[in-house]
């Protein structure tokens, strides 16, 4: 036979979707498609499922573990290796590239007692240094895109498997077709082989025409993530994975369908190629999709995770002479490097909730295990944590973690670490959202415009990037008393420029203390409204995820659910007056939120929901609650207002 096919099927669900989507999955793709194919004993596939998702399937599903165990057996399908927790391979240290992939090979020789030969890298995103790890792992191949080959330089026609070289390691390449994916997901199955098949005998250059021996046979390797669907959306996917095979198994005697192990052995005299670095990743997101590194600069928030996941493979390497609770860290470090996290993905990804806090969750933990029992000492560190080229200062302790910028001298991480949840991870397009992050406002700002996000269209001074931000001055910073001291400068010409803003944190065990000075030194009368905002990010919105009291007394305290003689509960939207204090009771982590002031304060309360991709659909999705507390200020020429707040978490 001259014609050769290669069937892959891949299938990956992130770390921090519920179950409920892993079901969806499994009954819709990965049970049709295996059930179906064990029906078609000439007809060989491989297949790659993350260890995220084999670890469901083998707690959840033990029945289809046999089924997948009895296709090994009978040597229809070969199980491809990779990182376990479908890792961003270009942006994880050389350690953990080596570490996720080891465990996958481990979890699938342990489970179906073969070693795998090849692997299948998470989003075919490449770059040319993982030709390295990949080796030491004893991965004989892997698969790339075909449009990465014409970016090496192949003619279009010619696309064949070839190898790759870095710093002395190979590695063979297959090349994926995309163009028979959309064709499967298009078309039937069997007038899309005919066409190929025809047009080669014709000895036309359609689709694809790539020799893969001496023989000049041809090959086409791809994994149709969609099939065509005679009778539309209503028809079963048992019915479209049917008919699809059944279609397959029409071209058995002019088509061998193999595997790449078994194809592999038989390759000989292959072109080196060298690969450049993906200028696209086409799988992480749909439409189109930038180089895998600027996902970090189009997201800040993924860009965090990367910086976090940096710091904390540091703090474990650090670790010496516990080889056990070293390999417990770097586990659930390797949680937190799945390729959703990075990137907007089609679960989601970075913009979803639920998956970024899973994966501050896995680094918390992480983070806490690498501390030495007992000897953990609490610290102030001047760090470029966020790899920007500007050092940003980490509060470190027991209780809490508070990372500060200089740009609007504003919390951008706030860890409770007995919960190890951060209650400042959120989202919003185009800018990182902090805490303490403020207004200066005119007195004709109202809560709707803080509702709709327009502060910055009305005579303001804000100091956050959304609107421009200004970065502080340091100050000081006094290590031995947990503190840190900045100073935003006038600015003749902008609104409120003439008001110097001092400001100042403190730590102490589970409570930040903010405390501003803001004098003015014009020569005019400024009047408006000084307004810090926080964003606290909870595992959800509404009654049964958190809830909201007013502190009406200067010395009052959180009441029990049966007392309340010195509060008010409030919805998580509007305005609250007069409050000597704002509670956020957060009724799934178990831990209350204070929020208290040096006199009696005003605050608006503005949920924030941003636009999320999830299969396909569009989603309105919670991201984190915003606190406004409201300081109307009157400052003569040289007056100054001293404003005093107290974050506590417990």
């Amino acid at each position: 036979m001259d014609h050769i096919v290669i069937l892959g099927s891949h299938y990956h669900i992130p770390y921090g979707v519920g179950d409920d989507e892993f079901e969806a999955a499994y009954k819709t793709n990965l049970k049709p498609f295996v059930s179906t194919l064990y029906k078609y004993p000439k007809i060989q596939a491989a297949l790659h499922y993350s260890g995220v998702l084999l670890c469901w399937l083998e707690k959840v599903h033990p029945e289809f573990f046999m089924l997948l165990e009895d296709l090994v057996s009978r040597k229809q399908i070969e199980l491809l290796g990779g990182g376990f927790y479908e890792p961003m391979m270009p942006l994880i240290p050389l350690s953990d590239k080596i570490g996720q992939i080891e465990m996958l090979t481990t979890y699938l020789r342990k489970h179906f007692g073969k070693r795998p030969q090849g692997c299948r890298l998470p989003a075919l995103a490449w770059e040319p240094h993982i030709v390295g790890p990949l080796s030491t792992c004893g991965m004989s191949y892997t698969f790339l895109e075909e449009r990465q080959f014409t970016l090496a330089g192949v003619e279009a026609g010619v696309i064949e498997p070839c190898i790759t070289e870095d710093q002395g390691k190979l590695i063979t390449i297959f090349p994926v077709s995309n163009r028979f994916k959309e064709a499967f997901a298009q078309r039937r199955a069997s007038l899309v082989l005919e066409d190929w098949v025809a047009e080669h005998d014709r000895g036309d250059t359609g689709l694809v025409q790539n020799p893969v021996s001496e023989g000049g046979k041809k090959l086409i390797c791809v994994f149709p993530e969609q099939l065509f669907a005679e009778n539309g959306a209503s028809e079963s996917a048992e019915m479209r994975f049917h008919r699809f095979f059944e279609d397959l198994s029409g071209f058995e005697s002019r088509i061998e369908f193999t595997s790449p192990g078994k194809l592999f052995k038989g390759l000989r005299g292959l072109k080196k190629i060298y690969f450049p670095v993906s200028e696209e990743a086409g799988v992480l997101s749909e439409g189109r999709a930038p180089a895998v590194r600027q996902f970090l600069i189009d997201y800040p928030e993924a860009n965090h995770i990367y910086a976090k996941m940096m710091f904390t493979h540091v703090l474990i390497n650090q670790l010496r002479g516990d080889k056990s609770r070293k390999r417990i860290a770097r586990e659930e470090l390797w949680k937190a490097q799945g390729v959703d996290a990075f990137c907007p993905g089609i679960y989601g990804g970075v913009c979803r909730h639920s998956i970024r806090k899973a994966a501050y969750k896995a680094l918390l933990e992480a983070e806490k295990i690498s501390r030495e029992q007992g000897s953990f000492i609490p610290s102030v560190l001047h760090f470029d944590f966020n790899l920007d080229g500007e050092g940003e200062y980490l509060f470190r302790n027991g209780y809490i973690n508070c990372y500060i910028q200089l740009e609007g001298a504003a919390v951008f991480e706030l860890d409770y670490l007995p919960k190890v949840w951060n209650y400042l991870d959120t989202f919003a397009p185009g800018f990182r959202r902090t805490g303490f992050a403020d207004y200066l406002v005119s007195p004709e700002c109202t809560f709707q415009d803080a509702l709709a996000g327009v502060l910055q269209g009305h005579e303001a001074r804000c100091t956050h990037r959304y609107c421009g931000g200004e970065p502080f001055e340091l100050v000081s910073m006094d290590k031995e008393h947990e503190q840190v001291h900045f100073r935003l400068p006038v600015h003749p010409g902008l609104p409120y420029g003439n008001i110097e803003l001092e400001k100042r944190y403190q730590i102490r065990k589970d409570t930040l203390k903010v405390t501003y000075v803001l004098i003015n030194r014009g020569t005019d009368t400024e009047t408006g409204r000084f307004i810090p905002s926080l964003d606290l990010s909870f595992p959800g919105e509404g009654a049964s995820f958190v809830r909201l009291v007013k502190l009406q007394a200067a010395h009052s305290r959180v009441a029990p659910a049966h007392e309340e003689p010195e509060t008010t509960r409030f919805t998580l939207e509007g305005t609250i007056t007069d409050a000597a204090g704002i509670t956020l009771e957060d009724l799934k982590n178990e831990v209350f939120i204070t929020l208290r002031s040096d006199l009696n304060f005003d605050a608006w309360i503005v949920p924030i929901r941003t636009s999320c991709r999830i299969q396909g659909v569009l989603h309105r999705m919670y991201q984190s609650t915003c606190v406004m507390p409201i300081r109307p200020f009157q400052l003569e020429p040289g007056d100054c207002l001293a404003v005093e707040f107290s974050l506590r978490i417990y």
